[in-house]
């Protein structure tokens, strides 16, 4: 049995929020794009990924090559966390 690699980035594209699928299975790359309005919340997104995961239409799949990537689960969650974390203004120079 393959392994299938799904990814999700969201980020703003002046002036909406704009969401990237991207589907890695048997080695073959497809993509989708979804745009959000406003800024979407973690809940929203989950249930919009619930709903309309099967409704999204992705490109035609290209052949990829797709990288083993093993990290210490550690070091994923201090990443995690520190991508999480709120970070206000700063007081250096």
């Amino acid at each position: 049995m393959g392994r299938v690699i799904s990814e999700l980035t969201v980020f703003f594209d002046e002036p909406f929020w704009v969401g990237f699928f991207k589907v890695i299975d048997k080695g073959k790359l497809s993509v989708a794009k979804v745009t959000f309005g406003a800024e979407p919340k973690d809940y929203e997104i989950q249930e919009f990924i619930d709903r309309h995961y099967y409704d999204l239409r992705f490109s035609p799949a290209v052949k990829t090559v797709v990288k083993d990537n093993k990290k210490n689960p550690k070091r994923m969650l201090r990443e995690a966390k520190k991508h999480t974390k709120e970070t206000g203004i700063g007081t250096k120079s």
